[in-house]
This record gives C-alpha cells, sequence and structure tokens, in this order.
C-alpha cells in the first residue's frame, strides 16, 4: 500500500516538472515575440530620433554662441588695438611735451643768467661811474645784497649733495666769496649745526685767501652728519655769532629738505629769533641757493616732494629775512 502511494507521489512531481517547464517555454517564446514587435522598434526608433533631433538643437545652439563670442572678441581686440594705439600717441605727446618743457627750462636759465650778469655789469658800471657814494645806496650785486661785513655758511652736506652737487656747489660758494671781496669774518656750518673746523667753533675764521682756499679743500672730505634740515643749522649761527655791531649774512645751500612735514614750524623759528625788537628789522639777513636733483631732472620723473618743500623753505627765509633765493636748474 506505500509502495503504491509513493509511485503516485513521484508521477505527480515529474506531471508538475513538464507542466513548469512548457509553461516557461510559452512565456519565453511571448517575450521574444514582443521584443521583435515593429511597434516596440518603432517606439525606440522615435526616442532616439527624439534624443539625435535634441542633441543637434543644442549643437546649433553652440556653434551660434561660439559665433556671438568670436565676434565679441574680435570687437574686444579690435578696441584692445585702438587702446594702444592712442597710449602709444599720448606717449609721443608726453614726450614731445618734456623735451619741450626741458629746452624752455634751459632757454629760461640761460636768459636768467645773462640777465644777471647783465645786472652786475651795470652795476659795476654804475659804481664806476658815480663812485663810492652809488656802493652805498644800493649795495646790490647781481640782485644779492652785498653790504654784510660777516658770512657764514650752512651747508646740507648729505649723500644725496655730496654725490650729485658737490662740484656745483664749491663753484657757488666761490662766486659767493668773490662778491665780497673782504670781510671780517668767515665761518661754515653743517645743516645740523657742526662746524667744518672744529678748533674754531664759535670762532670767525680771519679771512684771508689761505683761509678761503682751505673751506674749498675741507669740502673733500668733509663728513659730519647732517639729516637735511637746515634748521639747527641757522639757528645756532644767529646764536653763536649775532652781535649788533656785526652786519651778517648766512648762506643756506641745499637741495632737498627732510624735516617735518610742514616748513611753517622752521619759518617761525628762524622768524622768532631773528626779529630784531619785536619789529620787522632783521639781525642777520638769509640767503639760499637750491640744487637740482638728477633723479628727478625731466623726462625722467615728477620733481622730488622735499626738493619742493626746500624751495618753498628757502623763498620764505630769503623773503622774510631781506635775503635772496636761487634755485638752480642745471648742475653744468
Amino acid at each position: 500500500m506505500r509502495r503504491q502511494r509513493r509511485e503516485l507521489q513521484e508521477a505527480s512531481l515529474s506531471f508538475l516538472d513538464v507542466i513548469s517547464c512548457g509553461f516557461g517555454a510559452v512565456v519565453l517564446l511571448l517575450v521574444i515575440g514582443k521584443v521583435g514587435d515593429p511597434s516596440v522598434l518603432e517606439e525606440a526608433e522615435r526616442q532616439v530620433l527624439g534624443t539625435v533631433k535634441e542633441f543637434q538643437e543644442r549643437l546649433f545652439e553652440i556653434r551660434g554662441e561660439t559665433v556671438v563670442l568670436d565676434e565679441q572678441l574680435k570687437s574686444r581686440e579690435q578696441q584692445l588695438s585702438d587702446m594702444r594705439e592712442r597710449i602709444a600717441r599720448l606717449q609721443a605727446k608726453l614726450a614731445s611735451v618734456a623735451k619741450q618743457s626741458s629746452q624752455l627750462s634751459e632757454s629760461q636759465f640761460k636768459e636768467k643768467e645773462r640777465l644777471q650778469l647783465a645786472l652786475q655789469i651795470l652795476t659795476e658800471e654804475m659804481e664806476r661811474l658815480l663812485g663810492p657814494e652809488f656802493r652805498q645806496q644800493n649795495k646790490l650785486i647781481g640782485g644779492i645784497p652785498a653790504d654784510s661785513n660777516y658770512i657764514i655758511f650752512v651747508i646740507d652736506n648729505s649723500g644725496s649733495m655730496q654725490s650729485y652737487s658737490w662740484d656745483k656747489l664749491k663753484i657757488e660758494m666761490l662766486n659767493i666769496l668773490d662778491i665780497y671781496p673782504e670781510v671780517k669774518g668767515l665761518q661754515v656750518l653743517n645743516c645740523n649745526g657742526s662746524f667744518m673746523f672744529q678748533a674754531n667753533r664759535g670762532q670767525w675764521l680771519e679771512d684771508s685767501p689761505t683761509i678761503r682756499e682751505a673751506i674749498i679743500k675741507k669740502l673733500d672730505n668733509w663728513y659730519a652728519v647732517c639729516d637735511s634740515n637746515p634748521a639747527s643749522g641757522i639757528l645756532k649761527a644767529i646764536r653763536s655769532f649775532y652781535r649788533s655791531d656785526r652786519n651778517i649774512s648766512i648762506y643756506i645751500l641745499g637741495d632737498d629738505f627732510q624735516g617735518s612735514r610742514f616748513i611753517r614750524p622752521v619759518v617761525r623759528m628762524v622768524d622768532k629769533l631773528n626779529r630784531a625788537n619785536r619789529g620787522s628789522d632783521r639781525l642777520v639777513r638769509v640767503h639760499a641757493i637750491g640744487f637740482p636733483l638728477p633723479a628727478y631732472f625731466p623726462p625722467k620723473g615728477t620733481v622730488s616732494p622735499q626738493a619742493i618743500k626746500f624751495a618753498n623753505l628757502m623763498r620764505e627765509l630769503s623773503y622774510n629775512n631781506g635775503g635772496t633765493f636761487i634755485g638752480l636748474n642745471s648742475l653744468n
């Protein structure tokens, strides 16, 4: 009985296996048939064509944008070329203006020298014709008052002066001394108030050709510290040497001012010390000569702000203290 049941069970399982395999085969045939269905292929083709069309449209858009960008680039390049041409024209024009300005400055300087020489010759001729009385009435030589019998030099012996203007400074000092053929006393300080001849500090150097030659020679190895601010030298000169019976002229020689931001404090200090009896009279005359800085000559660059401050300071000091300021345009 048990054996009969086992045979029936095995037969049932075999039948189910056959049925399952057959059903699977039918499903596989249906799937294969569906994939090959023309409607499915058409749908896939439409999707592919749609994607291709979309990509083509995007490609056309990119090409259009590229054309626009190319045109904009060409326009920018043309503008840049025009700007370069304009800059070149402006640079050429600037160089021409600078050259004309340099020539004009040189011409003005030469004309000024001719006028000063003519004035000096006329002064000498008037003195020859009118005698000593003319010198007493008008003691000007080359536009510089020559009524002093004591001379003090306050010199900027800084690096810029010794590097560029030292030879010219010697010439100008000789020219100044020539204005005064004979004086009662000479002295030389630097801008910080240091005496050239330490053995004679606070004392007058007795004028003589030997002393004048020694002063010029000493300039070759004079290295006292100087901060390019003549205030200390001026004040020390007045305090050390002024006496009521002395006619003193101070000559300041330099190229720039490295002191405070403003020149007004220096002007006030000198005015306060150099004012006689709180009136308009001055204890000493203050003259000045400004030397140019070659590094700032046009067309190499603009004028140094420190050089401008020095010129303004010297102009104020000389005007307020009965002197003359001469600004040199050349070191030749």
